[in-house]
């Protein structure tokens, strides 16, 4: 073997070779030999090999460039079929292969790969019990190059789908995702067909080198995402794990992922109108691939081992722990630790996260809080961690029976993606994340100005509502401090509140350092009736780990000022 050169402008994707269409004669490799070659470049693996192909001493990029060459061969096009399985394309979540077909079993279960030809098509098709009713039917998509080609639901037992055609060699990436769940029914892929000259046209995408396992109920099957309003029902076409906190969060950090999420389910009981629903809950399914036969066999955690395990649940239990919560509580906190246990065992080296809080359940978040901390005393694990989640307000908007919106999903991505930056030690851009959300709210007053004014804040919405008597001399003798945020120098921020004031009240609006030595931006806010919004977007001129947002309400007596969702958005 010779000695391994691996500049980072040679360092080329796999993914982005096979994008290369430069044709040599010759097929004299395969993909398997690509994807060596790739992890080599990367420092992933070593090579069994000599593919030092330019013979010039050294394994490169461009070495790389000449396999691709020597895999395509400009002969005759003829027609292949390729099986759907991980021979030729990359399996994404918990997926069974049976009777020839790829099952794509949970939310967001896919399998991708590149195809090189000039036509190609390939069979969807539906698993048993498929639902004649298309909004109860199997919902999935189709993407081409990272663009939706197809998005509809299957209610035949096949569909050939095209994916292109003409009269010229091309390379694209496919992805077939399923994106309701498992409940409602599985779909898959089977052959894939091709015309093309290549010997080796249907190649699986690389993996990343981040792998996360999504562990959830309805929130993290996207449930009801699309629906028009709170007041409709579940139906699968208004399901898109796309749009799940899941999904946008392994988006947003490039990773793989895996979803084991079903409507309904929860550590000691599912959702429930009275009596424990032990029908519905998630631990005892977690080891299998899914819950339902046939796809009821064990998974194989070593596989693809994860880098990170998150856990979602909770929700359907406060449906049963709410009822009694003095006596019910206890088992939810011994079983949500048990099931702790059975999670490390399969995830060895993963960091696990814990969160609840979309659709509410503040109480059984504190049941996790102790489950967790009791985790680590019994344990010595620290590699996990607990936090509360967004939760969906009516300012987002609502999906289906109350469940949340895109936006609100997209936000708990934000704030998941920089918890797993944070417990990874990676970088975190902070983008979507508010600043201002954990701040702590002050009212000071000057007293030697004679100003005097009281204050309350509600913990239920974060409104601040602040009450002047004397108001001193100045705007400034009466300041509403917003505490304890942090800025990044040349961030771009979008700052939002709204204010209900006097008419005609000019509010001067600053972001400062806590000392108030550094003015980072100034503003006015005039005031003319109830909850008038706010907006304004700046760049932060240098970074403070300990800003403040400040509203002067100063020089006027017998005034009532009232502040709601303020938020300092990270837009850039």
């Amino acid at each position: 073997m010779k000695k391994k050169i691996v500049p980072a402008a040679l360092a080329v994707s796999a993914a982005a070779v096979i994008g290369t269409n430069v044709h040599a004669a010759g097929a004299k490799y395969n993909s398997k030999d690509l994807k060596d070659l790739n992890d080599y470049l990367l420092g992933k693996g070593e090579l069994s090999g000599d593919f030092d192909l330019d013979d010039d001493g050294v394994v490169d990029g461009f070495d790389m460039v000449l396999m691709r060459r020597a895999m395509l061969d400009l002969g005759e096009f003829k027609q292949t079929v390729c099986p759907a399985s991980e021979e030729n394309v990359k399996f994404i979540g918990r997926n069974l292969v049976k009777d020839d077909v790829t099952w794509l079993v949970h939310s967001g279960s896919a399998v991708e790969f590149t195809v090189t030809a000039r036509s190609a098509e390939l069979d969807i098709n539906a698993g048993s019990g498929i639902s004649s009713d298309k909004d109860q039917a199997p919902r999935y998509a189709v993407l081409i190059n990272d663009e939706v080609i197809l998005d509809d639901v299957i209610t035949s037992s096949k569909r050939t789908v095209e994916l292109f055609s003409g009269s010229e060699l091309r390379t694209v990436k496919v992805k077939v995702i399923h994106l309701s769940e498992a409940n409602s029914g599985v779909m898959g892929v089977s052959a894939i067909r091709t015309d093309s000259s290549v010997a080796d046209p249907v190649n699986p995408t690389p993996e990343k080198d981040l792998r996360i396992e999504f562990i959830g109920d309805s929130i993290t099957c996207a449930y009801g995402v699309e629906g028009a309003s709170q007041n409709e029902s579940f139906k699968t076409t208004t399901e898109n794990f796309m749009k799940s906190y899941a999904y946008l969060t392994a988006q947003k950090l490039d990773a793989d992922y895996s979803a084991v999420s079903y409507s309904g389910h929860g550590i000691i009981s599912g959702y429930t109108s009275g009596e424990k629903n032990t029908g519905q809950l998630v631990p005892p399914y977690y080891e299998m691939i899914g819950k339902f036969s046939p796809y009821n066999v064990s998974w194989d955690f070593s596989a693809k081992p994860n880098d990170v395990v998150v856990i979602n649940l909770g929700t359907n239990d406060s449906s049963y722990i709410d009822k009694d919560f003095e006596t019910r509580s206890p088992e939810f906190t011994v079983e949500y630790e048990k099931f702790l246990v059975q999670v490390r065992k399969n995830n060895p080296d993963a960091y696990i996260i814990c969160t609840l809080g979309t659709m509410g359940g503040a109480d059984e978040y504190k049941l996790i809080e102790e489950a967790v901390a009791n985790y680590k005393k019994n344990t010595g694990d620290e590699r996990i961690m607990n936090y509360w989640s967004v939760t969906h307000t009516q300012s987002d908007g609502y999906g289906s029976d109350w469940h949340p919106s895109e936006k609100t999903q997209q936000r708990s991505a934000y704030v998941l993606a920089d918890k797993i930056c944070q417990v990874l030690g990676i970088e975190s851009d902070q983008i979507g994340l508010d600043m201002a959300s954990d701040a702590e709210y002050e009212l000071v007053c000057d007293k030697e100005s004679g100003a005097n004014a009281a204050s309350y804040l509600s913990d239920y919405d974060r409104s601040f509502w602040m009450n002047t008597v004397t108001g001193g001399k100045e705007p400034d003798d009466i300041e509403a401090r917003i505490k304890g945020i942090e800025i990044k120098k040349d961030g771009k921020y979008r700052l939002t509140f709204k204010c209900t004031s006097p008419a005609g009240m000019e509010i001067p609006v600053l972001l400062r350092s806590k000392d108030g030595s550094e003015v980072y931006y100034t503003d006015k806010f005039t005031g003319g009736g109830e909850k008038v919004p706010f907006e304004a977007e700046l760049t932060a001129p240098a970074a403070d780990k300990n800003a403040e947002i400040v509203l002067q309400i100063g020089g006027k007596d017998y005034s009532n000022v009232s502040l709601y969702e303020l938020k300092l958005e990270k837009i850039g």
